[in-house]
């Protein structure tokens, strides 16, 4: 019998782009996807000519215990955990996304405990865990405590779903178990929160200061993400990858926020800490952009994590830096009212300007 593979979170883009690719993977018999609203088309369909596995939605609330019953009507044996995000498509204020991500989680564990068939659990989470202050190390790697624990929103969530699946793997050493902390994801369609802010026809920043960033690639994190459901090939050395723990996944490289202001064309408007903090209340309750109290941390003080575990021990170097997965991400994007073409002939018209000017004042 083959790999049947659970994904929580389909209907959101990563999610339905993972369960289009897993089924694809030779192996897999089948592959259920979990969510409250049924999944988005595939952004990318399959060759006509590829074999799919079989692909079967059930509607069901992680909230309640109707997951167990899902998992155990499918034998499922694997399961790929997305729906820990900053946002739902069905989530209507902070409450409720709070509840899906964490009593979600919770009750997912819990089916998965009581399953004597699961083998192998992947969870999605988020560098955010690691927090933004000015006190943080230059470049976080997987065993960085952060200096603060984050106090509310989806890094307070990712962290307690953690802390969940840390307890799990401890009571089924049988499961192999696998925490991917994903920078911001980018791409064509990117569907997170700093995405939305990108979007803004002026992007509000902190005034005196410019943040390191990183991205990952959407079709980096699917294929990190099959690789964490599949069974280890051997590697280099003759031996399987081993790919249990905790690892970060971002791009090589990093942008400073001015760098995507202008590969984007959008102009920046500086403010101080406490009004950008005015700003994003604003903006979160007029529904214009998810402007999250992490999320301003971020554009305050930068984050950058170590992915030295991912291509070592793991077995995958992303195919995107983080420089190019924002060139992808701009290259799906309108663009903005100051595009870098206008910008670099703005500043070598200015240039020449001043050269003449002074070679006049040196004539004079």
């Amino acid at each position: 019998m083959g790999k049947v593979v659970l994904v929580t979170g389909v209907a959101r883009q990563l999610g339905a782009r993972f369960a289009e690719r897993i089924r694809r993977e030779p192996g897999v018999d089948l592959v259920v996807g979990v969510d409250v609203l049924p999944p988005e088309p595939a952004a990318e369909p399959a060759p006509a000519d590829a074999p799919l596995a079989p692909y079967v939605f059930s509607r069901v609330d992680l909230r309640r215990p109707a997951i167990a019953r899902v998992l155990a009507e499918h034998a499922v044996d694997t399961v790929v955990h997305l729906n820990v995000s900053g946002t739902n498509p069905s989530a209507v204020g902070r409450a409720t996304v709070k509840e899906i991500n964490v009593i979600g989680s919770m009750q997912l564990l819990a089916a998965c405990q009581q399953s004597a068939l699961v083998r192998r659990l992947a969870v999605k989470s988020t560098t955010a865990v690691y927090g933004a202050t000015s006190r943080d190390p230059a470049v976080f790697t997987e065993r960085t405590q952060p200096k603060t624990l984050p106090t509310g929103g989806f890094a307070k969530d990712a962290a307690e779903v953690e802390g969940y699946v840390r307890g799990f793997a401890r009571r089924r050493p049988d499961v192999a178990v696998t925490v991917l902390r994903f920078a911001n994801l980018v791409g064509p369609g990117a569907d997170t929160p700093l995405a939305e802010y990108f979007t803004l026809p002026v992007l509000p920043t902190v005034l005196g200061r410019d943040p390191r960033l990183q991205f990952a690639h959407v079709d980096d994190a699917v294929e990190v993400l099959r690789l964490a459901a599949l069974e280890p090939a051997p590697g280099s050395l003759g031996r399987p990858v081993d790919r249990r723990g905790t690892f970060n996944v971002a791009g090589d490289g990093v942008l400073l926020l001015s760098q995507c202001a202008r590969r984007l064309g959008r102009p920046t408007l500086p403010m101080l800490r406490p009004a950008l903090g005015w700003t994003a209340a604003l903006a979160r309750q007029t529904r214009l952009v998810d402007f999250a109290p992490e999320q301003l941390e971020l554009l305050t003080h930068g984050r950058v994590v170590d992915t030295t575990a991912l291509r070592e021990v793991f077995g995958y170097r992303p195919a995107f830096s983080t420089p190019e997965a924002f060139a992808d991400f701009v290259a799906g994007r309108p663009g903005g009212p100051l595009p870098p073409e206008r910008l670099t002939a703005l500043a070598d018209r200015l240039g020449a300007l001043l050269t003449r000017d002074r070679l006049v004042d040196d004539r004079n």
